[in-house]
This record gives structure tokens, sequence and C-alpha cells, in this order.
């Protein structure tokens, strides 16, 4: 699979917040939790044993006013915090720091390359998911028609987690879901065995279907031949 160019350098990181996060994360570790963390999320990155809702209080905690970063600080300590994370928590951070209220004015189509990478670089659900339907579609609402444009591109990606990205890139809008942009990223998966293209197809019309049962009953009928049982069952569970 293709790697995407490297969203900017770290230079600009704010470095010191960076080894306040690893210290904050290295004093709260659990070296009893940590093993079992690690198999459940089949993890190679090893685990210090924090669970997530500690590691979000302490990062809500850190990255609070009065400490506010420019928009190049912003990204260049995302991705200093991912690129060298030792330990998967590390990269939960990163995360945490890219959803941050104070840099709600960030999610526009810059931030866009930063999002590709932590995608294609983290490659699994955990880091995948919260991006693609919380940051993506805030990006969507901010910029539409040329993040439209990408979100097309990415479906016929030779990345997986890129095209699911696609597929659930408006899991949130409810009504204002754009069925034309939808219904287009979900298409070049609809034939394929992947699990995580299949479920994420199932998952996209299931969350709409809360806001248009019957848009949703006519586009199972018309792919019923091409949906896979694990994408139709999802998607009809509640119908």
């Amino acid at each position: 699979m293709g790697q995407p160019a490297r969203s900017k350098s770290t230079d600009a990181a704010d470095v010191a917040l960076v080894e306040a996060v690893r210290r904050r994360l290295a004093a709260h570790a659990d070296s009893a939790k940590a093993p079992a963390m690690q198999a459940y999320m089949k993890s190679a990155m090893p685990y210090r044993g924090v669970p997530v809702p500690t590691v979000r209080t302490l990062c809500r905690e850190l990255y609070g006013a009065p400490r506010l970063l420019s928009a190049e600080a912003w990204r260049a300590t995302i991705l200093a915090l991912w690129r060298a994370a030792a330990f998967r928590e590390e990269r939960y951070a990163a995360l945490e720091l890219a959803a941050h209220r104070l840099y709600r004015d960030q999610q526009t189509m810059a931030a866009l390359p930063l999002y590709e990478e932590l995608i294609v670089s983290g490659a699994w659900w955990d880091y995948v998911d919260g991006i693609a339907t919380q940051r993506l579609p805030e990006i969507l609402a901010n910029a539409p028609r040329p993040m439209q444009r990408a979100m097309r591109t990415w479906s016929r990606s030779d990345d997986l987690w890129k095209r699911r990205s696609a597929i659930l890139c408006q899991l949130p809008c409810k009504r204002d879901t754009d069925l034309t942009l939808l219904t287009d990223c979900i298409e070049p998966a609809l034939d394929s065995r992947e699990f995580f293209l299949r479920k994420a197809i199932g998952w996209a019309l299931r969350e709409y279907a809360k806001s248009d049962p019957a848009w949703v009953r006519r586009y199972v009928r018309a792919q019923r031949a091409r949906l896979s049982p694990l994408s139709l069952r999802e998607a009809t569970k509640h119908l």
C-alpha cells in the first residue's frame, strides 16, 4: 500500500508539551494491565497500561488554556507524539490533541495530510475510526467541495484504511448526509472481501437508517446482490 507524503516536519513541535505527556503517562503506567491491553488490540506497539479515560483526563489537563499552539505547532506536536511513540497511549495522546476543543478551527483541508498520515501509518480501527467519524466530518462541513473530491479519491485508494475512512466520513451527519457522496464512497468497496470495509458499509448505512430508514431499505434492495452478509446484517439491524 502506498504511503502518503509525510505531513510536514516536527521542527515546530512544542517539545516541552511532548515530554510532559510522556512523563504523565509514565507516572500512571500499570505494568499489570499492559499485556492484556496489547493483546486485546493485537498491537505490535506495547502499552503502558493506562486506561483510555485516564489518557483523556491527563490530556485535558495538559492541553488546555493558556497553552494555545499555532496551527503549525499544533500539527508538528501531534506528529512528534505520533511518530516517536514508544507506547500506544502516546499515539492516543496525539489523537486527543488533534481533537481538542481549542483547535476546532484547525479542522480544515490543511489538516487533511496530517490525518492521512495518521490513518495510513496507524492502520488499525482504534486510531482510524475516531479520525474518520469525528475529524473528517468537521473538515467536510468546513470545506465541502474539496473534501468531497478527496473522499471520492480515498474511496478508490489502494489503502484499506483510507477507503474505510471515506465510507465513514459522514457518520454523524444524520439528515445532512450527502447521499451521492455516501454511495460514491461505498461503491468501490461493495465487492470487497475485506472485513473492515464490509463492516464500514454496514455501519454507515445503519447510522443513516436512524434518519431515513426508507432510503436505506431502497438502497439495500437495489444492492442486495452485491452487499456482503455482514454489510446487510449491519445495515438492517434496526430496520
